[in-house]
């Protein structure tokens, strides 16, 4: 029976949970990817991708407030082996912000197998993957507790040499695109910011936004209890963003660096932040190396410590992890589909 936004349920469905999203140069093309369903929600993880949602990335050019490209994801029904029909669709212009507008097919294909546009560049594949995010949730816990009380971050009792990756052995729906040099907007040196959204049909024939991502660890560290998507910045749109909570933001980071004694001028350090941090899209110049680390925020491939970064940047403190690249080395590749499926 379809539930669509009926239930409690349908929202808290693990399918429509974005746990990542990536973006980094692959071989001659930009690759996107973007993971939902992680089984680390245990209940709520549900084989494989919701037959009634879009999975859609959206890129801004040139740091324009509105979206010029939508790639929509949409999958069928499982079939006796779990696997789904998929169907990519490309949007542009003002269609790429319109739920209503139909997208240009670009390729279907079936998920666990590669799919290719038929104009030949345009690659996907979807399914299952050993999920390549770590971090030990033990320090994010000191780190949240700290920014959602506007506390002093004591790291005394944290001990690096002995982080454990709470994500090993979990695994993630992925759904990866290939997008070639070629391509009329990402082209190299096109400046991109890229965001993801997963949507739901309603009963009154539209759509819903579920959940969206665009800097890692933005919802562990400032939404940690957003379990059943109630905070509004699940739907809102990343223009959006500073108006609806840029102050909000400024002010929890302002507190926290206070209490823990790391900026001279507190309130002026987390406006800072905010200011980095929304709009919430992640940038990347296209063609270039992908890096998110501290010297710089550009695209985020799927080895580098983002937890790290994103810790150590809300609290003015450095944030020893513990953990390194080496961490998930297996756990993605250098050519397509760049995941390890299980």
């Amino acid at each position: 029976m379809s539930h669509h936004l009926d239930t409690p349920l349908a929202a808290q469905n693990g399918q429509l949970f974005l746990d990542d999203l990536y973006v980094f140069p692959g071989r001659d093309s930009t690759v996107l990817v973007m993971d939902v369903n992680s089984n680390v929600t245990g209940v709520y993880a549900e084989p494989g991708f919701h037959p009634e949602a879009r999975y859609e990335f959206k890129v801004h050019l040139d740091g324009a407030d509105d979206e010029a490209l939508t790639y929509r994801f949409s999958f069928g029904e499982p079939d006796g082996g779990g696997r789904q029909a998929l169907r990519l669709e490309a949007l542009t212009g003002a269609d790429a912000r319109e739920d209503g507008a139909d997208g240009a097919l670009v390729l279907e294909g079936r998920t666990g197998e590669s799919a290719e546009s038929s104009s030949g560049g345009v690659r996907a594949w979807a399914g299952r993957v050993k999920d390549p995010f770590y971090i030990d949730l033990g320090l994010l816990a000191m780190v949240n507790g700290a920014v959602g009380k506007g506390t002093k971050v004591d790291l005394s009792s944290w001990k690096p040499q002995e982080a454990k990756n709470s994500f090993a052995g979990t695994s993630v729906e992925t759904i990866v695109l290939e997008v070639p040099y070629g391509d009329a907007q990402l082209e190299p040196g096109a400046r991109t910011g890229v965001w993801a959204a997963t949507k739901l049909a309603t009963d009154a024939g539209g759509w819903r936004q579920i959940n969206r991502a665009g800097l890692p660890m933005m919802w562990p560290i400032f939404w940690p209890g957003d379990t059943d998507f109630s905070n509004p910045a699940n739907t809102r749109h990343p223009s959006q963003d500073t108006a609806a909570a840029g102050d909000a933001i400024a002010a929890q980071v302002a507190a926290v660096v206070r209490a823990t004694g790391t900026a001279a001028d507190p309130d002026g350090y987390g406006r800072t932040v905010a200011g980095q941090l929304f709009p919430d899209v992640l940038p990347y110049v296209v063609g270039t190396p992908a890096s998110f680390g501290f010297a710089t925020r550009n695209g985020r491939p799927h080895a580098d410590n983002a937890p790290e970064v994103m810790m150590s940047l809300v609290t003015n403190l450095p944030v020893p992890a513990g953990l390194t690249p080496a961490t998930n080395a297996d756990l993605h590749t250098g050519a397509f589909p760049y995941v390890v499926p299980v």
